[in-house]
């Protein structure tokens, strides 16, 4: 696209991008560096191209994207992806899980305290109903599961300037960079819950702090159609 906006400030190098597996394998590789811990990254073209993909419109999204590059845009769940909300010290403890020791996530962005991890479509539907079986699942606090009908606001596709006087409300952690993404499906955050939920409930044993809230029971997922 010759029209793509470009970002007068330095480049920043990307954080390391998710695996693209077909599908899930047992978390029995080497512990890999978690990419969250890294600054904020650009979408490029690529990225933006399978973000514009999610709306009805997608070259709409592009012309809004070339006219103000700062803007965070509103794009509906249940095509290109789900996406499922955690509070942000526990959304932190589900990236640690799935970079240190599972396949690794797919974009993720901060937005109002909490963390916003970008899932395969169909996973805020089976996520909760997978996660009401688990004995753990009282340990887990309350996540908003955004699929079909629901909408989420994406962060603008540039990290803030050091100069800018106050912090967006959103941003990229894990920025997209690729046209087809691997994302995580409904077993893949499972399995990360569970093992998240343990941790706090370890670091609570120990007098850490543990998670923000207090345990819950599985129905406290929701799924909410407004945007975050």
């Amino acid at each position: 696209m010759s029209s793509w906006p470009h970002d007068p400030r330095p480049a920043r190098p990307h954080p390391r991008t998710s695996p693209h597996q077909a599908s899930y394998k047992a978390p029995h590789q080497s512990p890999r560096q978690s990419p969250h811990r890294a600054t904020a990254a650009y979408v490029t073209l690529a990225g933006a191209d399978w973000l514009a993909s999610a709306s009805p419109s997608p070259q709409s999204v592009h012309a809004l994207w070339c006219d103000q590059p700062s803007a965070p845009v509103v794009l509906p769940c249940g095509t290109a992806f789900d996406v499922i909300s955690a509070p942000a010290l526990f959304g932190r403890r589900l990236l640690d899980r799935l970079w240190s020791a599972g396949p690794g996530s797919g974009p993720v962005a901060a937005q109002r305290g909490r963390l916003l991890l970008f899932a395969a479509p169909g996973t805020a539907q089976r996520l909760p109903a997978l996660l009401a079986w688990e004995e753990w699942s009282r340990a887990v606090p309350p996540l908003l599961c955004h699929g079909k009908g629901d909408a989420v606001t994406a962060p603008a596709l540039y990290p803030p300037g050091e100069d800018e006087p106050t912090a967006p409300v959103s941003r990229w952690l894990v920025a997209p960079e690729v046209r087809h993404p691997w994302l995580p499906g409904p077993e893949v955050l499972l399995w990360a819950c569970v093992r998240a939920a343990r941790e706090g409930a370890a670091d609570q044993a120990a007098g850490g702090d543990g998670t923000e809230a207090a345990p819950v029971a599985a129905s406290a997922l929701v799924r909410t159609p407004a945007p975050l």
